[in-house]
């Protein structure tokens, strides 16, 4: 995960003040109907393939896949005994959270937000959507919330190392034509952030962290329906 520190050197590289950002993802991009696709010019709606360089750092990375897979189970186990050796007050602070976990999870499904957008191809989001991985082949986006709107970063091309040195400005919505919001205003960890477009339908980003600094600076803005 990039530094704080990095993320504001990328934002000034950029000629961008940014009040908040992010490193965001979205979900696998569904297949859109022929005729959307056709009239859309046939984008790419997977991520690039990564160089023959980052292709030895992906196969590193699955080297050390047994050992993430040991250390997580390690990190249940360690938490499965704190909840077994937990105080009284403590196993209801755990059950309360839980059950907060369930409510989240619940009113994700009911909202439609388990979907990476609205679903309508004709809106402001759909056809935003179709055009994310023609402006830049790379998984991952810098959002960039500024004073006068949104700004999106990328790679030109899919990189596995390095990705702030690479950066360049892949979109720019002004406020008039979408707004990031907290579909829970706050009141849940989640790493789910919505770009709202003015026809009201949403593309969702995934942060990389529960309470990133884009939900914390939405946690001090107006509410969007406000």
């Amino acid at each position: 995960m990039a530094s704080r520190s990095d993320q504001r050197a990328a934002a000034e590289r950029l000629g961008v003040h940014a009040e908040a950002s992010e490193w965001c993802t979205i979900d696998k991009i569904p297949q859109p109907p022929a005729d959307v696709l056709q009239a859309a010019g046939n984008p790419p709606l997977r991520p690039g393939r990564l160089r023959p360089l980052g292709m030895v750092g992906a196969a590193l990375a699955v080297l050390f896949a047994p050992l993430v897979m040991l250390l997580s189970l390690l990190s249940d186990a360690e938490e499965a005994l704190k909840r077994a050796l937990a105080t009284k007050a403590e196993k209801e602070r755990l059950r309360a959270k839980d059950a907060d976990d369930k409510r989240r999870d619940a009113l994700v499904a009911e909202r439609g937000l388990d979907g990476v957008f609205d679903g309508n191809w004709d809106g402001d989001a759909g056809r935003f959507l179709l055009g994310w991985y023609g402006r830049s082949p790379h998984p991952e986006r810098l959002v960039l919330a500024v004073d006068d709107g949104i700004v999106l970063a990328a790679p030109p091309r899919r990189v596995s190392v390095g990705k702030e040195k690479h950066m360049r400005v892949v979109a720019r919505l002004s406020a008039s034509e979408a707004v990031l919001v907290d579909p829970f205003n706050g009141e849940f960890d989640t790493r789910i952030v919505l770009i709202r477009f003015r026809d009201r339908s949403w593309l969702r980003l995934g942060t990389v962290e529960p309470r990133s600094a884009l939900h914390r600076y939405l946690l001090r803005q107006p509410l969007a329906d406000s």
